[in-house]
């Protein structure tokens, strides 16, 4: 059956075996998350665009990390005059699929930078001291320290939404470290300092775009069109790449912030959002123990709301193996074995599979052309199907980047508008301790100087001990010049004159005087 937009009401068609067997990703099992895998030119990103454009024609909304700036064409329609244009007609003649035809999809863009999209923004509270620490990769100590900054804000009422805010923040717990440690412990100052240097890195690469307000209302990634299609929201990641702890920590957090949002719904018709994180080693590699046990958490938990996730990457063993078992839904593109890591990927990928009497799974792999895959899904009643050699269905949108007019074209024809586009600088933290700190500053020059004490005077500056030397040395030359002239009027040239001596010692004794004191 299907519906009005065209959509198969039951599942997604992902592609036909050689003898004619439909492979259907089922909705009922779609929110049970899935792994696309394979060498880079195998078809993933075909095979992720087409899963994902019938997501949104079931009505599904989808979330897209567009890594390589090649997916933001699923808003367009594809092409007859498209290069891949004849491969995927008889791609599709192939498979069955007669009803194949080229359409566009509802898409909203997003760019944590602003730049290729709408910004996407959390507070600096949002975030939590516990991610934010791994984005700043900091030791044990450091993140205690962070903790202590956070909870101090909070008690006292102090907001923090951007990095100028945290950057005071910890400028006032270092202040205050005597203070604190009889409550929070030692707050030491190497330690702030070292979070301080973190944060202007972190700045560097952008970071600071990424926190601020109006915050993303997480709702936003959930809206459908006027024809019930789900929205197509396609984060431009390419230049996140730069900063690939930003990127995992953002991922982790967008999936942290839907599973506190969103109520508990088991397993529902269908999905109620859809995500795909291409490029998922970015999410794994060097991650911490205690952020890897979060992942597995919030992928395991996330379930139960109706959000799938989708890991896409170009080697199944990138993903480990407590988050990988989760993934009940697989397509495996071709690996190519030329080293052992991919040796080992391959007999990784063939003991994942449920066994298929006529599928040889650790020779298909290395032989798959592009286009084609091993796939192996949930059925209705929740089993692994087993593994098909599977020739994937062709995309019906643009395979490619669009151009950056429809880009400009798209984004202002965006539900979402101008909600996001122009930054709010509300009072915060920042700004409190700066009017904190001046209000202290001019009490302490207003106060009188205590009884029988001069007034307390600033020091001299550079400028004014450079003035001081320079007149006192004019103010000698000048002196000694009266000096010899005086003596002269008074005494005369002559050497003997009567009581020269005495009165020559008197004048340069007076008058030494005066131009030392000059």
């Amino acid at each position: 059956m299907v519906d009005q937009n065209g959509a198969d009401q039951d599942g997604i068609f992902i592609g036909a075996s050689a003898d004619g067997r439909r492979q259907s990703l089922v909705f009922q099992r779609a929110n049970r998350h899935g792994l696309i895998a394979g060498a880079t030119g195998t078809g993933k990103t075909v095979t992720l665009q087409g899963i994902a454009e019938d997501f949104s024609r079931a009505g599904v909304p989808v979330f897209l990390a567009d890594v390589k700036g090649d997916l933001s064409g699923i808003a367009m329609a594809g092409s007859p005059t498209a290069k891949t244009h004849d491969a995927f007609a008889q791609r599709a003649k192939e498979i069955g699929e007669a009803d194949w035809s080229y359409a566009d999809n509802p898409a909203i863009f997003w760019d944590l930078l602003g730049e290729q999209g709408h910004p996407i923004r959390t507070t600096v509270s949002e975030m939590g001291p516990l991610l934010l620490a791994q984005l700043l990769d900091l030791n044990e100590v450091q993140e205690g320290v962070l903790t202590v900054a956070f909870t101090l804000a909070d008690k006292e009422g102090l907001l923090l939404l951007d990095l100028d805010d945290l950057g005071a923040m910890l400028g006032e717990i270092s202040a205050r470290a005597d203070e604190l440690a009889t409550t929070y412990g030692n707050v030491s100052k190497a330690s702030v300092g070292a979070i301080q240097r973190a944060l202007l890195q972190l700045r560097s690469q952008g970071g600071e775009h990424f926190f601020g307000e109006p915050a993303l209302d997480i709702h936003d990634f959930m809206l459908l069109d006027e024809k019930g299609r789900g929205q197509v929201s396609i984060l431009a990641a390419d230049k996140l790449m730069a900063s690939p702890k930003l990127y995992a920590t953002f991922l982790l957090w967008m999936l942290s912030e839907l599973f506190e949002a969103l109520p508990e719904v088991g397993d529902p018709d269908k999905p109620r959002l859809v995500f795909f994180f291409d490029e998922a080693h970015l999410l794994f590699d060097a991650a911490p123990p205690s952020l890897l046990q979060k992942v597995e958490q919030v992928v395991r938990l996330i379930r139960s709301k109706g959000v799938g996730v989708y890991f896409i990457t170009q080697n199944p063993i990138d993903v480990p193996d407590t988050v990988a078992g989760q993934l009940g839904n697989r397509v495996q593109h071709a690996i190519r074995a030329f080293t052992p890591k991919d040796q080992k990927a391959v007999k990784a990928a063939a003991e994942t599979f449920r066994a298929n009497p006529g599928v040889d799974v650790a020779k298909a792999i290395i032989e798959l052309k592009t286009g084609e895959a091993l796939v192996s899904l949930l059925q209705p009643d929740g089993s692994p199907a087993p593994v098909e050699r599977t020739l994937i269905k062709p995309p019906r949108s643009r395979v490619g980047p669009i151009t950056p007019a429809e880009r400009a074209t798209l984004r202002a024809l965006s539900p979402v508008g101008g909600k996001y586009d122009t930054p709010v600088n509300r009072e915060s933290a920042y700004e409190k301790l700066a009017a904190k700190a001046q209000a202290s500053a001019a009490a302490a020059q207003a106060a009188p100087a205590p009884a029988g004490r001069a007034p307390a005077t600033a020091p001299p500056s550079v400028w004014d001990k450079a003035l001081t030397s320079a007149t006192r040395a004019a103010s000698s030359s000048i002196g000694r010049q009266i000096a010899n002239q005086v003596g002269k009027q008074i005494f005369g040239s002559g050497r003997g004159a009567s009581g020269g001596g005495l009165a020559g010692s008197l004048v340069r004794g007076v008058l030494g005087s005066l131009i030392r004191n000059i």
